[in-house]
């Protein structure tokens, strides 16, 4: 029997991953055509179905999950040789995709970022912004940047940050002409800059202070799903926002925005790092890892 081509199996092992064959065609880089050709051809060497196929979804067959089971070892290791024999030629090579907020980024470049490339000049980075709680699987990242709470537990997560503080700010302009605010129900009565969730939801504010915990759906005209967006609106006296403490603490250095509620605060565990368990780990994530220890990222 002819055995299948390095590429074909590529091919499949990335269909089985993404189950659709658009996005399985974009991340090899071919059409969707070429992909479906490909895979009845490994299909016609094996003599067996690999996939279910109907109009609107991919399964692998009960002899694909086998064949997946067995190749993806294959894979792993074939990126060993290369990540090894790379890193003996001293080109050390290869492309990192991450994706996380704007703050996230931001803290990941000052930390990290920077200081690995001029170690590793063969590495490229590709840093994306996003705001959503993307399936970094399924969009064909490596890895994403998260707080701790946000992170899929089966996720291996890696801490680039101490804990993060969610904070209530106001311009002191806003506040000069506010009612009083001593006290989370008391922003019942003022304008607060809303937050609307990647699914829809608003998001409710959430408080505490020993004991006592409470959240609220706080009222207000202007609603953003945007963090930075929000911080800018409540520089320009808009009203009470309510924001992790790495969007602020600029406008708070500044006097911009000054801070409420403080004995009112509730803490993330931080931001982190996060990838698949079960996803062999390339060389360039091998030692991004390692700068991000080596440099004791906190």
């Amino acid at each position: 029997m002819k055995r299948p081509s390095w590429n074909e199996l590529q091919i499949f092992i990335t269909l089985a991953e993404q189950k659709n064959f658009r996005r399985a065609a974009e991340l090899s880089g071919i059409k969707p055509s070429t992909l479906s050709h490909a895979l009845k051809a490994l299909e016609a060497q094996l003599q067996v179905t690999l996939f279910n196929r109907t109009t609107r979804s991919v399964s692998l067959t009960a002899a694909g999950k086998a064949f997946y089971e067995q190749v993806l070892p294959l894979q792993q290791q074939m990126d060993d040789v290369l990540g090894n024999i790379t890193a003996m030629g001293k080109t050390q090579g290869g492309t990192l995709r991450i994706n996380g907020s704007d703050a996230a980024l931001s803290l990941l470049s000052e930390k990290v970022v920077y200081s690995f490339m001029d170690r590793y000049p063969g590495i490229e980075l590709d840093l994306v912004v996003d705001n959503k709680f993307s399936d970094i699987v399924g969009e064909g990242f490596d890895a994403g940047i998260r707080l701790y709470e946000d992170i899929p537990q089966d996720m291996v997560a890696v801490r680039i940050s101490g804990e993060v503080r969610f904070l209530t700010v106001a311009s002191p302009d806003y506040l000069r002409q506010a009612p009083p605010l001593s006290l989370p129900q008391h922003l019942l009565h003022h304008r607060c800059i809303r937050q609307r969730l990647p699914g829809g939801k608003r998001y409710a504010w959430e408080f505490a202070k020993g004991d006592d915990a409470l959240s609220l759906d706080v009222p207000g005209r202007l609603m953003l799903n945007n963090s930075a967006l929000m911080a800018d609106a409540a520089c320009l006296g808009q009203g009470v926002a309510y924001l992790p403490e790495l969007y602020v603490q600029q406008h708070l250095a500044t006097g911009r925005l000054v801070k409420v509620l403080e004995e009112w605060n509730v803490a993330s565990q931080g931001l982190f790092l996060y990838f698949p368990h079960n996803r062999h780990i390339s060389f360039a994530m091998n030692v991004f890892l390692e700068c991000i220890r080596e440099l004791h990222i906190r």
